[in-house]
């Protein structure tokens, strides 16, 4: 069912019911659809096709599509001179598909601006079945055997999808980012996904794509939608990225 543009989806409804993702409202920016479901198959349509849940609790199940997508491409993110310094620098390891739990329950803790958070119980538990399936991911910064930043996300094929990312220290979740810009490259990776917008993004380099380039880009990126295993089995060290 269709309302003012927002289409209604049954958890009856086919994995890719979604409607097209130029129907999305320009206000708010990017609501496509409402309802349905976080089961897997969904939520791997959903990506493959620009779509994205972003709710509180409270809140029905929406799906999101902006316009213009925020985005980083190989070389888009900026590395300013210091943390290229504290790289070199840093005596804190990489490890990745270690900790999944705790960085998503890390993103999903009280923030200084945010008053909520959209990474509700449900989504936590979608997402790490996706994990135990092999499509979702955490980049994980450890101190010792501390965790100290990081972030997660879904990667299919050579996108990469991030959700949410955190910093328990000065600078992990950037030294996470760093990392991806590594895979990307050297073409493992071919975009990454930040979804919306923020400051601190486009500060970081971050590009503003037209959803219709985004969406052309995911239809060579994600296909075939296949599992990737490109991850290192052993931590590296932050310093590794700057050689």
């Amino acid at each position: 069912m269709t309302t003012s543009r927002v289409t209604w989806l049954s958890s009856r409804d086919l994995p890719d019911a979604f409607p097209p993702v130029e129907n999305a409202l320009r206000e708010p920016d990017g609501l496509l659809a409402a309802g349905g479901d976080l089961s897997s198959k969904r939520l791997l349509a959903a990506y493959r096709n620009g779509i994205f849940p972003w709710y509180e609790d409270g809140q029905p199940l929406l799906w999101w599509s902006p316009d213009p997508r925020c985005v980083f491409r190989r070389g888009d993110l900026h590395v300013s001179r210091r943390l290229r310094r504290e790289i070199r620098r840093s005596p804190l390891a990489i490890r990745v598909n270690t900790s999944f739990g705790e960085v998503i329950r890390a993103c999903a803790g009280p923030r200084r601006y945010q008053l909520g958070t959209w990474i509700t119980q449900d989504m936590i538990a979608a997402y790490e079945r996706l994990h135990a399936e092999g499509w979702a991911h955490s980049i994980e910064i450890f101190d010792g055997d501390e965790l100290a930043g990081g972030l997660y996300g879904l990667a299919i094929g050579r996108a990469f999808f991030g959700e949410s990312m955190f910093s328990a220290k000065s600078n992990t979740s950037k030294f996470a980012l760093v990392y991806l810009d590594d895979l990307m490259a050297s073409e493992t990776l071919g975009i990454v996904d930040c979804q919306v917008q923020s400051s601190h993004l486009l500060a970081l380099g971050a590009a503003m794509m037209p959803r219709e380039d985004f969406v052309a880009r995911l239809d060579n990126l994600c296909h075939p939608p296949e599992r990737v295993d490109f991850w290192p089995a052993d931590p590296i060290y932050v310093r590794e990225l700057a050689e």
